[in-house]
Parts: C-alpha cells; structure tokens; sequence
C-alpha cells in the first residue's frame, strides 16, 4: 500500500482527490442546511438533489467520448478549475428569492464532474502499473471514507462561521489545490500488457462523429463478455443503493428507533468501515485477484446487510447496527477497487472513458429507478422488507460474479478488443 502512496504521479492524484472531495463533503452538508433554512421546505431541498442528477442521466455516457478524445490529465485539471468557478454564484445567495442559483449551481456542477470521474479511471492505469492496480482503486475509496469522515464536521463548522459563502469559497479553494496537484502528474505510456487500441487519428469533433464513437462505446459494452457481466452486476447493485437512499433515515427512526444522534453515528460507522476495508484491500492487493475477490465481496456485503435490516426483530438496540456498518466496509472496498480494476484491465485505453462514462449513467438510472420503487413501495409493503431489497441485489450479484467469472467460465484477458 505504502509503495504505491509513494509513486509521485499516483500520490498527486491521490491527495488532489481527497482534498477537492473533502470540501465537496463540506458543502453537501451546507447546501441543504441553507436550502432548508431559507425556505423550510423539503420540497425545496429534494428538487436540489434532483437537479443534481440529471447530468448523470444526460451526460454521462456522452461524456465519455471526449475524455476518450481529450488528454485525460488536461481534462481533470480543467474539469476541477470549472468547479471552482462554478461555485462561486453561490456567494449572490441572500434569500429564497434567488434560491433559482442554488438549483443552477447543481445541475452544473454535477455536469462538469461527469468528465472528472471516468477520465481518472481510465488515466489510474497509465499511472501504475498492472500488478497495483488494485490498491490503488482502494486507496481511492479509502480517499473517499477519509473525505467523507473530515468534511462534513469541516462544512458544519464552516457553514457556522462564515456562512454558505464561506464553505464555497474553501470548496473552491479545494479545486484549484487539487488542480494544481495534478497538473504535476506526469504520465507516462500505457503499461505494458494492457489492452491497446492502435493508434488512429481521431475525426473532427461534429455531431456524427461524436454519435458514431458513444455507439462504439456501447457496442463495446454488449459485445465484451466481461464488460457485460460487469454492467449487469453494477445495474442490480444499483436498484438497492436507491432504495436505501430513500429509507435509510426512516429505517433509523422507525425501526432502530434513533434520531439524528442515532444517524450520524451510522454514518460515521460505514465511513469507519469504509476506511478499514480500503487500507485492507490496499495492503493485501497485490496477493488478490479482481476476479476472485469480486463475488465473495458482493455475498458477504449483501448478507451483513441483511443482517442490519433484519436483527432489530430480535435483538433491540442500535449497538449491533454499529458494529455491522463497520464490518460491512471491508466487502464494500472489495466489491468497489475489483469491479473497478476488472473494467480497467479488460477494456482497451481508447475506451475507457466511454466505458466508465456509460456504466455512471447505467449507475444512475437504475439508482433512480430504486428510489422510485423505495418511495411507492415503501409505505405500501413496510420499510424493512422493501430495504432487503438492497441486501439480495449484492448477494444475487455476488453469485452471478462468482458463477459467470469463474476460472472455468472466462479468462480475465480473453476477448480483448481494439476497435469497434
């Protein structure tokens, strides 16, 4: 794990990412406390994360396509250069009359950040080698827990002393630091053994060729064997992470019977857990394989979940819950760093971009498909059966892993393509 924190251009990228995300954490728990607070409305506050969802739905995939045509280092830096300015309409905020910039802001920034995330996965590759791949996509959801664990502490304090104003203006100052950093990153060829597509002069940016490319992309998808499995895994998976979205706070209230004490020491757990799994997943990356990892993390997820969801019919109290959320970070790393590694190593460098860009629109739709469900089906049917739905989408997705990329049934490096 050490090893690969020492790599120069994999640790610039690395604390680039935990400080811009650090100051995301704080203005995702300032944004809707202003929102909330000018307007005390719900409504108001849930159309915030709705806004902030359509790009995912509009623009992810497509948005592969240009980080598959742009320099993908160039793009991060002027991907997290736009989020800086984008953030600053937010100190116009004054009252609820102008609340119309808080929705802008979402919907812009979540537009900008669909061509942040699939081209870092699919530059990590050209940053370390084959063999520490996996560790460094979990030392990258560890980033995430350590984010997650600082910045909304950090926001709250922030949004305390100075106002949402304020908590922009450090988040802004998290872009530019984390651009600056990776504007050092140096990088290097593909490495040796990955897949490769050869090299061929891209056609001038039109609408037809733009077209032309997302299609390739998803022809990618439908024709690899891996890349397949891999989306369908993702798309089970990513029902049950939208109904627990919906009910994760009712399940603490009415079943556990907390409050928001209650909810923010949950919270806090997963992030506790999230960081062990990561530093564990790292440390022992090089002595796993993706592929096996892959479906036992899926299954073990799954089952602690449903262990959480279902215990407080026998065991009242909130102190198992918390021992869970803890445990459950170390399959939760597993299932993150492989599922990301099998498409890195399976999917040829000139389309990783769409790859990544196709699998987060895939990712949110059937998200918002899940929390559909959770919303109608929730009072209908009751909260714990309808949140189980999470729990048997990992477990079902772990045996199709376990099944479908068995050692018999496929080879990592079989069916590799290079053009479309």
């Amino acid at each position: 794990m050490l090893a690969v924190l020492r790599q120069r251009n994999f640790a610039l990228l690395w604390f680039g990412g935990l400080i811009s995300l650090t100051g995301d954490w704080m203005l995702r728990i300032a944004l809707p406390v202003t929102v909330f607070e000018l307007t005390g409305s719900t409504l108001a506050t849930g159309i915030m994360f709705m806004v902030g969802m359509v790009p995912n739905l509009l623009l992810g995939s497509v948005a592969g396509v240009f980080v598959d045509r742009w320099d993908r280092r160039r793009t991060m830096i002027a991907t997290n250069l736009l989020l800086a300015a984008g953030l600053l309409p937010l100190l116009l905020l004054e009252s609820a009359g102008w609340l119309w910039i808080v929705y802008v802001v979402a919907f812009v920034q979540s537009a900008v950040s669909q061509f942040f995330g699939p081209a870092e996965n699919a530059l990590l590759p050209q940053l370390v080698d084959e063999s520490h791949l996996l560790t460094a996509n979990s030392l990258n959801a560890l980033n995430n827990n350590l984010a997650r664990l600082i910045g909304p502490a950090l926001g709250g304090f922030v949004a305390v002393a100075f106002d949402l104003a304020g908590v922009a203006l450090v988040d802004a100052a998290t872009f530019l630091l984390a651009a600056l950093l990776i504007g050092l990153v140096r990088v290097a060829a593909p490495p040796a053994g990955a897949a490769q597509a050869p090299a061929q002069e891209k056609p001038a940016i039109s609408f037809v060729a733009v077209w032309r490319e997302w299609l390739a992309g998803l022809r990618l998808v439908g024709r690899e064997r891996v890349v397949k499995i891999l989306f369908a895994i993702a798309a089970i998976v990513a029902v049950g992470e939208g109904v627990i979205s919906v009910l994760f706070v009712p399940f603490v209230t009415e079943v556990l019977r907390g409050k928001a004490l209650q909810l923010g020491w949950l919270m806090s757990a997963q992030a506790v857990g999230g960081l062990l799994g990561g530093i564990i997943i790292a440390r022992l990356g090089q002595r796993l394989e993706p592929r096996r990892l892959l479906g036992p993390s899926a299954v073990l997820f799954g089952l602690i979940d449903l262990a959480i969801f279902n215990y407080p019919a026998f065991i009242p109290g909130i102190t198992l819950a918390l021992v869970l959320f803890v445990l459950v970070g170390l399959p939760g790393a597993g299932f993150s760093a492989s599922i990301t590694t099998l498409l890195q190593n399976d999917v040829a460098d000139d389309y990783r971009g769409r790859i990544f860009g196709a699998l987060n629109t895939t990712f949110a739709l059937l998200t918002l498909g899940g929390m559909g469900l959770a919303s109608v089906a929730g009072d209908i049917v009751g909260i714990v059966p309808v949140i189980n739905i999470q729990g048997y989408g990992f477990v079902l997705a772990g045996l199709l892993a376990l099944v479908l990329l068995s050692p018999r049934g496929q080879s990592i490096t079989a069916g590799r393509h290079s053009e479309a």
